[in-house]
């Protein structure tokens, strides 16, 4: 069966029962319906010790993706089967990749988290909230220059238009043709939603108040003198975070076992750092004993920003580390062509090793042990398993077969079991990889040469001239969000396995002040993906009874 008629044959608890058991008020939980509520701010008022944080990354994924969410979902659902109280914390499917390339972004199998047609689709809004909020500040901007109340330069706005689909034909535009009633013409540019700084900024506040800190310092633009001008100057902070008002609160809806899950945000991994709201972790830590959550794309990207960034200024810190890997997304790294992936080569898998060798060296950098996860599909043969098996036990790290697609939390009990013994031990003690007071070269340097195994860093004459401009206007002390293709440890998505001997260039670096990081651009990393040739929207349909087919 697919994942949407798994999904269906589920018979799914009201929302208001599932944030009950969780603990949570009735006055604090907002339902949209009978299987989604949006949980009020005032559920962190409860006082009470926090439970365990638990992250989930992978190593270097194929463009299919590794089922790391299926994992994440799995294991939490194996942890309940312990009898443990759990929670999930996710991110919201962005409409881009759901029509795109990647399909639903629910997990999948009988580790899903559902309602998934309605998660995958608009869900509660919140990502049209951050869309016209984003929007609100490009019509502002463009009025501000016809108004002529801000000496803005126009040759020098940064903001850009979102919106949250694929769509490569709006990646450079020309706005305010028309004449003088429709404003001054300038080149512009969309990009998706997920990529929005609003939408990073959102994932990283933490109450309304700082929510509308953040947006205020957005940078927008420079004068004449090329000095900063912010979302404060435009006078539009408040008007900004009133749209978000309801965007804010996360999302409650289930697992298929009834494991409460709060679904909140959904960045880019390899832009806007890629992980859940720090509203929605927090909430699962404060109602949960073990909270599971995860991180976008590779260890490199996801994980990385997820210690460096949302934990440093959040103030969190995982106790296990579950890497996620794959015989295929191995045999990849081990030299085998996209089209021959479900051909049994354990060969390859042995080859392909060298890349989850990395992410484990990667995670230890941070001061943490990590246990692998072998996510199990069904055309997976036992040498290829028994390959990856004998590398990670040469390595002396702890590694388990999670079969969370097929049976669910029965399938990945024996990861759960493994992960609570990690925690109890106390082995891990978080370590960031940089100081937020070195300044931004050595930061860049850092994550390139520690994380990605780069030789050196090479910067574009725009980007030196972004290095210079950042430390005069007093942006140097900021955290680095690299942006990079997930498909390889390099900036160059062809160079597979574990490359050497590379260079890292950064093309531009963009200020991101509102979340509170730098954003080095690499290799041909875009803002606004594009469509694929055969997109997954050809497969999706409705009939006249308004059930969904196709999604994932």
């Amino acid at each position: 069966m697919s994942d949407i008629d798994i999904a269906r044959k589920t018979e799914l608890r009201p929302v208001a029962e599932i944030a009950a058991e969780l603990g949570l008020k009735p006055d604090h939980v907002e339902t949209f319906g009978p299987y989604k509520a949006k949980v009020s701010l005032k559920a962190l008022d409860k006082k009470g010790r926090d439970g365990h944080l638990i992250l989930v990354s992978a190593l270097t994924p194929t463009a299919a993706g590794e089922g790391k969410t299926t994992v994440t979902i799995g294991l939490a659902q194996g942890l309940a089967a312990l009898g443990k109280k759990a929670a999930i914390a996710l991110r919201e499917p962005s409409l881009g990749p759901v029509m795109g390339m990647k399909g639903g972004a629910t997990g999948g199998g009988y580790s899903q988290v559902l309602p998934m047609e309605e998660i995958n689709l608009h869900f509660t809004g919140d990502l049209h909230a951050i869309t016209s909020a984003h929007n609100l500040i490009a019509a502002v901007i463009d009025n501000t220059l016809h108004q002529r109340t801000l000496p803005i330069d126009p040759r020098r706005i940064v903001w850009p238009r979102v919106m949250d689909m694929n769509d490569r034909s709006l990646r450079h535009i020309i706005v305010g043709l028309g004449g003088p009633k429709s404003s001054f013409p300038r080149e512009g540019s969309f990009d998706i939603t997920a990529a929005s700084e609003i939408m990073a900024t959102l994932c990283l506040a933490e109450s309304y108040a700082d929510l509308k800190t953040r947006i205020g310092r957005i940078v927008v633009g420079y004068d004449y003198d090329k000095k900063p001008v912010t979302v404060q100057d435009l006078k539009i902070a408040g008007a900004v975070t009133a749209l978000l008002k309801d965007a804010l609160k996360p999302n409650l809806v289930q697992s298929m076992e009834h494991v409460p899950a709060f679904i909140h945000g959904g960045p880019f991994a390899n832009i806007a750092q890629g992980t859940n709201s720090v509203l929605a972790t927090k909430m699962a830590l404060r109602y949960a004993d073990y909270a599971v959550t995860e991180a976008g794309f590779g260890f490199d990207l996801g994980g990385e920003k997820f210690l460096d960034i949302k934990c440093r200024y959040a103030g969190l810190a995982p106790e296990a580390l579950v890497l996620v890997s794959t015989a295929r997304a191995l045999k990849l790294h081990g030299g085998v062509s996209k089209s021959d992936l479900k051909k049994p080569d354990p060969y390859a898998v042995a080859k392909g090793l060298i890349n989850l060798e990395k992410h484990i060296e990667n995670a230890v950098k941070f001061g943490l042990k990590p246990v692998i996860a072998i996510n199990r599909f069904a055309n997976d043969t036992q040498e290829e398993i028994d390959a990856i098996k004998s590398c990670c036990v040469a390595l002396h790290y702890d590694i388990i077969v999670t079969e969370a697609w097929a049976k669910g939390g029965k399938g990945a009990v024996e990861l759960a079991e493994k992960v609570v013994r990690v925690i109890e031990s106390g082995e891990s003690r978080l370590r960031f990889l940089y100081d937020l007071e070195a300044s931004v070269e050595k930061k860049i340097e850092t994550i390139a040469k520690e994380i990605y195994g780069a030789r050196s860093v090479v910067y574009s004459k725009e980007a030196l001239s972004d290095l210079k401009q950042i430390t005069k206007n007093g942006f140097d002390n900021l955290a680095v969000c690299m942006a990079k293709t997930q498909y390889s440890l390099s900036d160059d998505p062809k160079l597979l396995g574990r490359p050497e001997n590379f260079d890292v260039e950064i093309r531009e670096i963009i200020v991101n002040a509102g979340p509170g990081f730098l954003v080095p651009i690499s290799g041909s990393i875009m803002r606004m993906p594009g469509l694929p040739r055969e997109p997954a929207a050809e497969a999706i349909d409705i009939d006249d009874d308004g059930n969904i087919s196709g999604l994932f």
